[in-house]
């Protein structure tokens, strides 16, 4: 493969990657229906692991976790080699942020027991 069609390989993997995990267009040549379906289930892997990992957060929104955290998807995809709990907390901090959860409680463990 030479240089020019590595490069329009890779750009090609790029828009599909958008469209899959960033809501982007579908690519030319590619079949929409196909494209959404797959970018569904993506979507509901990727909320199911959060949930998994942070189960507090999804029973304190409830009926909420799922519309709110398909926002958060489309707007914070997953980065290249970022772990699912950083996923998990990025996504509870942005709940927080936007005031749909409540901030945690620190611990105080500094104090002592008397």
């Amino acid at each position: 493969m030479t240089g020019p069609q590595r490069e329009r390989l890779a750009a090609a993997q790029a828009e599909l990657l958008r469209a899959l995990l960033a809501d982007g267009d579908v690519p030319e040549g590619f079949d929409a229906d196909r494209v959404r379906v797959e970018r569904r289930a993506l979507l509901n892997k990727r909320r199911g692991i959060v949930a998994a990992i942070r189960p507090d957060v999804a029973a304190e929104l409830g009926e909420r976790f799922r519309p709110l955290f398909e926002a958060y998807a489309r707007a914070h995809p997953r980065e290249v080699g970022t772990r699912f709990r950083d996923d998990a907390a990025r996504f509870a901090g942005w709940a927080v942020e936007r005031g749909e959860l409540e901030a945690p409680k620190k611990k105080r463990w500094w104090r002592r027991a008397t």
